[in-house]
């Protein structure tokens, strides 16, 4: 299968994290070689999350 391009990476890990990644394309993330990609990806839209959350917190207060 071919490689997913960053765009896809993005997607899908945005879906898996709101809970709303269809099976079909579940099934399709883990038939890629490599994690890799979706490791980081899913890193940088978590610390993103944190970073957001801070900010409403500090402006809040």
């Amino acid at each position: 299968m071919a490689k997913k391009n960053l765009w896809h990476v993005i997607k899908s890990v945005a879906a898996s994290v709101l809970g709303v990644q269809s099976d079909a394309n579940y099934k399709s993330d883990f038939e890629q070689t490599s994690f890799v990609p979706y490791a980081i990806v899913g890193v940088i839209f978590v610390l993103g999350l944190i970073g957001i959350l801070i900010l409403i917190v500090n402006m809040v207060l």
